[in-house]
């Protein structure tokens, strides 16, 4: 594993935390599509959440969320399109998660809901 997938692995494990801690179930990650990954598979009462997460160790490259371009999101939509399709699922949306790494070596985490309607 190099150093950037490194650091996306624990980018994804604070992201399970942050989800847990507010009410997620996590159901599956790293599932592949056609179309492209899906970080992970929640849920939350009715609806399922397909999240994508953004890591970044320092804002040298910018912030993590503007990782997420216009064809990231059209990537985003289609698996999570493709996913609910195949498991039938009805009630889905797509988020993203931003984790930083604060200077004091603790985490920073922004959920930006809904991002691909």
């Amino acid at each position: 594993m190099n150093h950037n997938q490194a650091i996306g692995k624990w980018g994804e494990k604070a992201a399970e935390e942050y989800l847990r801690g507010k009410g997620f179930i996590i159901l599956e990650n790293n599932v592949r599509t056609p179309y492209g990954e899906i970080d992970i598979i929640a849920s939350i009462e009715d609806l399922i959440v397909f999240v994508e997460v953004k890591t970044r160790t320092s804002r040298s490259f910018g912030y993590p969320e503007e990782a997420l371009t216009y064809r990231k999101l059209g990537h985003m939509r289609a698996s999570a399109e493709y996913y609910a399709a195949r498991h039938a699922i009805g009630t889905w949306q797509c988020d993203a998660i931003a984790v930083e790494r604060t200077q004091d070596a603790g985490t920073h985490i922004e959920h930006f809901e809904n991002v691909t309607s």
